[in-house]
């Protein structure tokens, strides 16, 4: 059996507690085991207790020790947790009875005095020991922190970034959750002396199976594995006067980044939300001017080392575009044939090489839309607009991003203003070059619209059954409505039929 990762510390106080507490919420999720141990006053409620606060982001929140009800269970926004004391448990056989055993699906689960029902326990689980330092401290507590199975590696991770927080002098910080994505990149808001700022917990991308010629998905369509490509494009973007977030620290092997913080000011309101039009307008702007630079494929990442950003070759895209055959008319009840696939493939790779004989090619931000933009008021013109997802940038078509803004995958932007910022960045784009052909430009936007929405519905569907993530699947009409807009010109005809032929109405 291999050896626990382990590694001991000293809390002053509750309020180390809880930041110990939330620095592990950031690495963990549900499905894991937290057991809490130590004697009766050594703090193991404490403990919980600001864990569950912290993912609950309330920090009034009513969190009673489950001495006499055995466990209870807290809805939380990211996942459920269950918060369960085993002091009155006499035997592992009880853990059934209370609901226990097995241990609930999808759910953080914190389990005091694990000692109870040792055997119960699943190999892969996080152990906190907690003990009183000494009589003369009652608040301190010494804290031994074990990682048993799979999760040595989130308990390494867990000191080398209390380490990080520690040397960047950000160790004293309040912290704050932050929503994730559909990533596997955390964030927290770390207060500190008056000013907020940014904690991003951005592990290096497991390699998943070499299913596209010998590569995972991630290296074959390019996503970063590490956050190596964040940090060169965000000194790219802020070199060239737009709004990336500064870096005021960083542990490039690690993945750990401190920066600017933007805020929370959206470029949607309402309910359901919709496009404020002056930010989408200076978003727009801001592609436009993005678009006129002549943009370079390296970037320096530190003094000794650069970053080649790749390209969004034609492979690339056919990958993305294969989510729809593999994941999408699976998920409909749909089993292409051999031959169904081939065409598709042979459809898309033909109408991909037109293309890139003509497209120009620039840096593809790649999630350029609302979720990732926030609006800096108190700046002007286009550095109102903040930048904060760029790490998977490649080399592709201008008409990319463009098109990752207008048809939002996760709110409805209506098909007038839709045309209204079409035209907004054509204008821009002729005003600054007479080479400018919109024309091309409006083929280029509907093949790469076709693109992407194709691939996020294969996305989408694999969110659902492979992560178990359905909440992604209400976006899917929306991004038909986007679609089908797409299809009507008349450069995908040959798509338009091909999607009409194979994929039903009742599978849309």
């Amino acid at each position: 059996m291999t050896a626990p990762a382990t590694f001991s510390l000293d809390l002053a106080n509750e309020t180390a507690t809880a930041q110990l507490m939330a620095d592990l919420a950031l690495l963990i999720g549900p499905g894991d085991v937290i057991t809490l141990s130590g004697d009766l006053g050594a703090g193991k409620s404490a403990a919980a207790r600001a864990m569950i606060r912290y993912l609950a982001n309330d920090q009034s929140l009513e969190v009673p020790s489950p001495t006499f009800t055995l466990a209870q269970t807290y809805e939380l926004p990211a996942f459920p947790v269950v918060h369960a004391d085993l002091y009155r448990v006499n035997n592992p056989g009880e853990l059934e009875e209370i609901g226990l055993s097995p241990l609930p699906a999808g759910t953080l689960a914190l389990i005091e005095w694990p000692a109870r029902a040792a055997s119960a326990l699943p190999p892969d689980r996080i152990d906190i020991a907690l003990s009183h330092r000494q009589e003369s401290d009652p608040n301190g507590r010494s804290v031994v922190v074990s990682g048993y199975g799979t999760a040595a590696a989130v308990v390494e991770r867990l000191q080398a970034l209390r380490q990080f927080l520690h040397h960047a002098g950000y160790a004293e910080a309040t912290r704050r959750r932050m929503a994730g994505d559909a990533s596997i990149r955390s964030y927290a808001r770390l207060i500190l002396n008056g000013g907020v700022f940014i904690l991003m917990n951005s592990p290096r991308r497991p390699d998943g199976p070499p299913i596209y010629d010998g590569k995972s998905y991630s290296a074959a369509v390019h996503l970063a594995e590490d956050v190596k490509p964040f940090v060169a494009i965000d000194n790219g973007l802020r070199a060239r006067g737009f709004s990336a977030p500064s870096i005021h620290h960083a542990d490039l092997e690690a993945g750990f980044l401190i920066t600017e913080d933007f805020g929370s000011s959206a470029f949607v309101e309402g309910d359901p939300p919709q496009p404020i039009r002056e930010r989408y307008e200076a978003a727009t702007d801001l592609l436009a001017a993005l678009h006129r630079e002549s943009l370079p494929e390296i970037l320096p990442l530190t003094s000794h080392v650069d970053y080649r950003i790749p390209t969004f070759d034609i492979d690339a895209l056919l990958v993305e575009l294969g989510l729809m055959l593999e994941w999408y008319l699976p998920d409909r009840g749909i089993a292409p044939s051999d031959d169904l696939r081939s065409e598709f493939v042979a459809m898309w790779r033909d109408l991909l090489q037109q293309q890139s004989a003509t497209a120009t090619q620039t840096w593809v931000l790649r999630d350029y839309h609302s979720p990732n933009l926030i609006w800096l008021g108190e700046r002007s013109a286009i550095a109102r607009v903040g930048i904060i997802d760029f790490q998977d940038a490649v080399l592709g078509p201008v008409a990319y991003d463009v098109v990752s803004l207008l048809q939002d995958a996760r709110i409805d932007v209506p098909e007038a203003l839709e045309l209204a910022l079409l035209t907004r960045y054509i204008k821009a784009r002729r005003a600054a070059d007479d080479m400018f052909d919109p024309a091309s430009f409006a083929a280029d936007y509907a093949l790469m619209s076709a693109q992407r929405n194709t691939r996020l519905l294969g996305t989408f569907a694999r969110l659902n059954r492979r992560d178990g993530k359905p909440q992604y699947l209400r976006h899917q009409p929306r991004i038909w409505t986007y679609l089908s807009r797409s299809l009507a010109h008349p450069t995908l005809s040959r798509v338009q039929a091909w999607y009409a032929a194979n994929i039903p109405p009742p599978a849309r």
